[in-house]
């Protein structure tokens, strides 16, 4: 299987905080996956965690490799740019990260999140979705130590919301 292609500074273990989520499930594709994961317009659809989704510079709907975009999330207003967008093609794994950010530069508030994702196309007609995240600064290091782990608990409920925003729109 498919791994996540993590840039330098980003690499998890040398991070202040790493989560990371999985599904496999049946009956659906990439191709089924992709379209919900790359319009974030339609993430607060299927996610209670996301709001305020915007695309800057008139992009969109779907994401690409370099846009720009914002959104809120667990409690942070998160300015972003996508450095990694590879549709889904047949033999091939999907792939989209963002570099996300909160607060100023140099800031003790500062965060600096790594946020990727890969789905993949499985034998027996399953699809396989990773979502990864490292970040680094302060807040990341009060996340990392907060019990419940409430990046795991979140990025949980925003994959169980895209297969069942898939499978609803397969019907």
């Amino acid at each position: 299987m498919s791994d996540i292609l993590w840039p330098a500074g980003f690499v998890p273990g040398f991070t202040d905080n790493y989560v990371s989520n999985e599904v496999i499930v049946p009956g659906l594709t990439s191709g089924d996956v992709w379209p919900f994961l790359v319009q974030p317009s339609l993430w607060p659809s299927y996610y209670d965690n996301a709001s305020d989704v915007e695309i800057h510079g008139g992009n969109g709907p779907e994401l690409a490799l370099g846009d720009t975009f914002f959104f809120r999330t667990f409690g942070f207003p998160v300015p972003a740019r996508v450095v990694e967008c590879v549709p889904p093609v047949e033999g091939q794994a999907a792939r989209i990260a963002w570099h996300g950010w909160a607060g100023d530069v140099g800031a003790e508030d500062r965060l600096d999140v790594h946020h990727a994702w890969l789905i993949e196309d499985l034998s027996y007609g399953r699809v396989r979705i990773l979502t990864q995240e490292t970040q680094n600064g302060a807040p990341a290091r009060e996340l990392a130590n907060a019990r419940p782990n409430p990046m795991i608990n979140g990025h949980q409920d925003w994959l169980n919301g895209l297969v069942q925003a898939a499978r609803n729109a397969k019907q």
